[in-house]
């Protein structure tokens, strides 16, 4: 018999999943253009505020700000008095920036994210559910897994309903 690990959700009920990879063009004042399929797969409660982080991989991380507030307040929850928690609260914060679409969808790109990301003129946006992805074309093709037996290994460790989530067998 089978158990399963429940994931929290950590997008709001009813909000449409933000999917789909775009190619897109930066333009010369470093704005981007969000691809309408992924604007209107926003959650209404947002409107037109996002908020642009550092990835954990070299890339920017786009969340509606309600999905953001759901992270927030469990990196603000973590003990300030720990050394360690601070740490980590500063770096996460780091750099993080609210942004504002404008009437044709546009936004702008902080100059230090883009120097991060190694963002030019062409950039990758790809939608993971609660948030959107925003990579260098180059980097973004260098972090895909290539090996297409490793992808399936990695799609059986995570979403086999022989086992549960995570990869290992129930006792």
């Amino acid at each position: 018999m089978s158990t399963f690990a429940i994931i929290p959700h950590l997008s709001p009920p009813g909000m449409n999943l933000l999917s789909g990879e775009y190619e897109c063009k930066l333009d010369p004042k470093g704005r981007l253009v969000l691809p309408a399929k992924v604007k209107a797969s926003l959650p209404q409660e947002t409107g037109n505020q996002l908020v642009l982080v550092r990835g954990f991989e070299p890339c920017l991380v786009l969340y509606p700000s309600s999905s953001w507030r759901v992270i927030h307040d469990k990196v603000m929850a973590l003990d300030e008095f720990n050394e360690e928690y601070r740490q980590f609260q500063r770096n996460f914060f780091r750099g993080m920036t609210e942004v504002e679409l404008d009437t044709i969808g546009r936004f702008m790109l902080p100059r230090t994210m883009l120097r991060y990301a190694g963002i030019e003129k062409e950039a990758i946006i790809v939608g993971l559910g609660n948030r959107c992805e925003i990579w260098d074309p180059e980097r973004y093709d260098a972090f895909l897994i290539k090996d297409q037996k490793s992808f399936s290994q990695l799609a059986q460790k995570f979403l086999s309903t022989d086992m549960p989530l995570g990869g290992s067998a129930a006792a």
